[in-house]
């Protein structure tokens, strides 16, 4: 590699280490400022380029905007009263979450032919995601990856046209920022070198 070609490398790498410094889980956007469908669409196909063992493309991504977040909300609240959920707050709190961003985007892994395979393929959503929530900084949005009860909810996945096969894997909230949050603290990894042992003597 010639030394202009390594410092071009070398200036990129540099671009995605600020894009993921700056990256932040966030729900301080404004929920009424649309997000352009070419950009969901754009940040979407960025996504998929996600790294797929075998090559099976199983993401799913279902865009909920509009009042569709309200039916999102209540498809939810539906389930936690199905399951027994006792606290009126919680289940009012779920009805109205999904209006917090102007685009909640499902994304959910289709089941693999063995148990293997589904696992990963729900891993390579989860690196689609992550893919997504970079791409979202770069083009100055705020985003929010989550999980819990709407990942598990049946009624969610039926709402959004899911196969009751596929996993959900997450719901990113997606809108443009109002604040820039705080930065969370990030301890350094837990990064070691392994090397060969030392042959006998």
């Amino acid at each position: 590699m010639t030394d202009t070609a390594a410092s071009d490398h070398h200036a990129v790498l540099e671009v995605l280490e600020r894009v993921a410094e700056q990256r932040r889980s966030s729900l301080r956007v404004d929920p009424e400022r649309p997000v352009p469908p070419e950009l969901v669409a754009r940040l979407v196909r960025v996504a998929a380029t996600a790294p797929n063992h075998k090559k099976t493309f199983p993401w799913r991504f279902r865009v909920v905007t509009g009042d569709a977040r309200t039916a999102l909300g209540e498809a939810l609240a539906e389930d936690l009263i199905a399951a027994g959920e006792e606290n009126p707050a919680k289940v009012a709190k779920a009805r109205v979450k999904y209006r917090r961003a102007p685009v909640v985007l499902v994304a959910a892994a289709a089941a693999g032919t063995h148990e293997v395979m589904t696992e990963e393929n729900r891993d390579a959503v989860a690196a689609a995601i992550q893919t997504l929530l970079l791409a979202a900084t770069a083009a100055g949005l705020g985003s929010l990856w989550s999980t819990g009860a709407a990942a598990r909810s049946p009624r969610v996945a039926e709402l959004v046209g899911l196969d009751p096969a596929d996993t959900v894997v997450g719901l990113v909230y997606l809108g443009w920022p109002v604040g820039a949050p705080d930065a969370a603290p990030r301890p350094e990894p837990d990064l070691q070198w392994v090397e060969a042992p030392a042959p006998p003597s």
